[in-house]
């Protein structure tokens, strides 16, 4: 005869401490990047703002000088009804706007190329001191995927501060000195001007990165686009070593 088996509850749970230790707090990651964007949307942004701004300044600008021009042009023939001086109105509206708009738009889009050679040559001095840190020589023309990722990363990540920003306000001065044709003391007031405009730029992110530091306000890092491909084609090649 089979012996009946009963099913007993489970145990309580033990309020004896374990020895596993508890798990840590999980702490805010820290950005790399400038403004805690990556290269890309900060690009994007200054292009959009430049852009705006622009337009704005070239349109008011061109519309106000336009409406003088037609004022002066006009000055012998003024109406002297109320449908008369509507219809001049009319005109003159029409007028700062034909003359406006294209001039706004033209001050727009050479603002916001300016405004992105000045962020690729700051990303671009930040690339290239940072690779330089991590043991890029130019002797035996080490890339990125020749260094160690983690050792770039440290070297761009510390490499952003104002030294590039003040030098690439210098370069763009300098540039823009060069494709205006200015002589040689409006060049030189230009460079000391965009010195000083990147290098008042460059502390006023430093500053930013203490305070965001010193309040914890860092949101998740984004893998910087200096390396992703390098990355990428590394693991790729792992992937195929270990299928091989």
């Amino acid at each position: 005869m089979a012996t009946p088996t009963i099913d007993l509850p489970p145990d309580p749970p033990s309020n004896e401490p374990t020895d596993a230790p508890p798990s840590p707090a999980p702490q805010p990651a820290h950005n790399p990047h400038r403004l805690g964007m990556p290269f890309d949307r900060r690009l994007l942004l200054a292009a959009f703002t430049s852009f705006t701004v622009g337009t704005t300044l070239g349109y008011t600008t061109t519309a106000r000088l336009a409406a003088l021009r037609f004022r002066a042009e006009n000055a012998h023939r003024l109406p002297v009804s109320n449908p008369g001086w509507y219809l001049y109105h009319k005109s003159k509206n029409y007028y700062k706007l034909q003359q406006g708009i294209p001039a706004g738009l033209r001050s727009g889009a050479y603002l916001a190329a300016w405004s992105g050679v000045f962020f690729v040559l700051e990303e671009s001095l930040d690339v290239f001191r940072g690779t330089w840190r991590a043991g890029r020589t130019l002797a035996e023309m080490e890339g990125v995927d020749e260094l160690d990722l983690r050792r770039v990363d440290r070297g761009v990540e510390g490499s952003r501060d104002f030294w590039s920003s003040a030098v690439a306000g210098m370069v763009t001065g300098g540039l823009w000195s060069v494709w205006s044709g200015f002589p040689m003391v409006t060049a030189a007031r230009t460079i000391r001007l965009g010195l000083l405009a990147g290098l008042g730029y460059g502390v006023a992110q430093d500053g930013l990165v203490w305070v965001r530091g010193r309040m914890g306000g860092y949101g998740e890092g984004e893998e910087s686009w200096v390396n992703k491909g390098a990355r990428n084609r590394k693991n790729e090649e792992s992937r195929m070593d270990a299928e091989e």
